[in-house]
């Protein structure tokens, strides 16, 4: 930005900011994005994301994520349910995995957001590049907590035998979805040059 270069933040290409009309592009000259200096809006729209998926993380973890019909009787059972049922069975890889995906990293993309943010709202310039590799981990591993509605969208579509027993999505599944899908876009909205304007 010093330089007077404006880096697309779809393509990634350097445009010189001094040859367009009053010193800032409307698009970028190879992919026609919109480009600025920094992202519109970045912290106010990732503080917003951050605070919903934070709100969100509560009932999706309290409320029942699944329900088992059998033999007319239904059981509900929470993430945390579904983790210690894996311990109590010796499956210890898979729950794990489900207790890493589920719980643990949609927490660490919470706060670990919150303290990006607030490094840039009280200017803390101590360990900027720690704070940078964080939000890529962030931003990369945001996927992979989807791992736990993919289980039970798959047993839904799988154990399904009518009366006998079958298996449905319970209330905390949306409250999940939504807390991973927030997450998520609080990274893509982020603008993570923004820890280093201080």
């Amino acid at each position: 930005m010093n330089a007077g270069f404006i880096s697309c933040h779809d393509c990634r290409k350097l445009v010189d900011a001094g040859k367009t009309e009053k010193g800032v592009p409307l698009a970028c000259p190879r992919c026609h994005a919109d480009i600025h200096f920094r992202k519109p809006n970045s912290i106010a729209r990732t503080w917003a994301l951050i605070v919903t998926a934070a709100v969100l993380f509560i009932p999706a973890n309290l409320l029942p994520i699944m329900r088992v019909d059998f033999l007319g009787s239904q059981s509900f059972s929470t993430l945390m349910d579904g983790i210690i049922y894996f311990f109590h069975e010796k499956e210890y890889g898979i729950g794990l995995i489900i207790f890493i995906a589920s719980i643990l990293v949609p927490l660490f993309k919470i706060i670990g957001m919150t303290i990006i943010l607030l490094s840039i709202r009280f200017k803390w310039k101590s360990w900027l590049k720690h704070k940078t590799t964080m939000f890529h981990f962030i931003e990369f591993i945001g996927r992979w907590s989807m791992l736990d509605i993919f289980v039970i969208a798959l047993m839904s579509a799988l154990v399904d035998f009518g009366g006998l027993t079958s298996t449905h999505a319970a209330p905390a599944a949306t409250y999940f979805t939504a807390v991973v899908v927030t997450t998520m876009v609080a990274a893509l909205t982020f603008d993570s040059r923004l820890l280093w304007d201080a």
